[in-house]
């Protein structure tokens, strides 16, 4: 799908197959959100037994609740702003540990959004610039925990950003997990 394309059929299409891994794997997902505001969360509370699978999402959209809420590097948020890929996997992996409970035995897939919506640039960073973050659990990586983020480079107005950024997560972890299966 091209970056400045949406389609909410395919997108719910693909937050439907994320969510069939993780049910068939006993695997849970959770976000942390900032740009997206809770679209990443809706994308998959759409999708009829979710509630099997999906957490929740802390809207982490101030640069200091990323810190409190979530443990992201304060000195990192300091230097860097929130628009970083670290701070992109550290909202990935905590909000994983954040919605862990004993009984899921660390089986939380974790994601993360942060970046520049617009209508213009923050700071020294450009409207459209985007990381987002997972952190897969060893259930599903074959071997330990593993962090990433993904930089993208959106175009169109604030709403095509946060929707085409909830687009590309849902893209990336099918490709970590169902793809990983074809």
């Amino acid at each position: 799908m091209p970056q400045d394309s949406y389609d909410v059929s395919q997108r719910d299409q693909l937050a439907a197959q994320v969510l069939e891994y993780c049910k068939q794997h006993g695997v849970k997902i959770a976000a942390a959100e900032s740009l997206t505001g809770g679209l990443l969360a809706d994308a998959f509370v759409r999708i009829p037994g979710a509630s099997e699978v999906f957490l929740g999402s802390a809207v982490t959209y101030d640069i200091r609740a990323k810190a409190k809420i979530l443990g992201v590097d304060a000195a990192l948020l300091a230097r860097e702003g929130a628009v970083h890929p670290q701070v992109a996997r550290q909202m990935a992996a905590a909000t994983a540990r954040l919605y862990n409970q004993p009984e899921y035995d660390d089986r939380v897939i974790g994601l993360s959004t942060t970046g520049v919506a617009g209508p213009g640039p923050d700071g020294d960073k450009p409207a459209g610039l985007v990381y987002i973050g997972c952190s897969l659990p060893a259930v599903v990586t074959g071997e330990e925990r593993v962090e990433s983020a993904v930089e993208l480079h959106l175009h169109g107005d604030r709403e095509q950003v946060r929707e085409q950024t909830v687009w590309h997560v849902l893209r990336n972890v099918r490709q970590l997990t169902v793809g990983l299966q074809e």
